[in-house]
């Protein structure tokens, strides 16, 4: 069962069907999706939508839907990945048309490191972060991130970083 954590401006929750709509459209946004594999059609964003849900059960973790505390609005998510690919759990994040340039990010990736470091006795995260997405790399130099050598995921050059556990 996922937790529901909350910062000062953020709550942090499980995955509802009804989070569905504002996913898919995200995830139909060719801009909003270049560097995590680009736009998909409803049924394939279906499929990411239930591979988050899935990790879960898989991992012990996964992505949680991050609303906004003063009207419910859901922003984005955030949370750990780990596919079979990947050593060691990512800490990742994507926010909805509308919603960035606000903190939640950062916010909300400090919440889920406090989390994985408490709750789940997790070492510092880490973070990919594709060359050209300068936003997440803003994020990542807010969180206090360490950069390591630069890697490849899925076929694509990234960044990588590592985190601080945070006090």
């Amino acid at each position: 069962m996922t937790p529901v954590l909350e910062s000062e401006r953020l709550v942090l929750r499980g995955w509802r069907k009804a989070d569905f709509p504002a996913f898919a459209a995200f995830y139909a946004d060719e801009e909003r999706t270049r560097y995590i594999g680009g736009p998909k059609n409803e049924w394939q964003a279906w499929t990411v939508f239930a591979a988050h849900v899935g990790e879960w059960a898989l991992n012990g973790f996964g992505f949680f839907a991050v609303d906004r505390k003063e009207d419910g609005a859901v922003v984005g998510y955030v949370g750990l990945w780990q596919p079979p690919y990947v050593e060691e759990p990512e800490l990742a994040w994507s926010l909805y048309a509308g919603f960035e340039g606000k903190g939640y990010a950062t916010e909300a990736a400090n919440r889920i490191q406090l989390w994985a470091a408490r709750d789940l006795g997790l070492p510092p995260l880490m973070s990919f972060v594709h060359p050209e997405n300068l936003p997440s790399q803003a994020v990542v130099k807010r969180l206090g991130a360490t950069p390591l050598p630069p890697t490849t995921l899925r076929g694509e050059p990234r960044l990588r970083f590592r985190h601080a556990v945070p006090a």
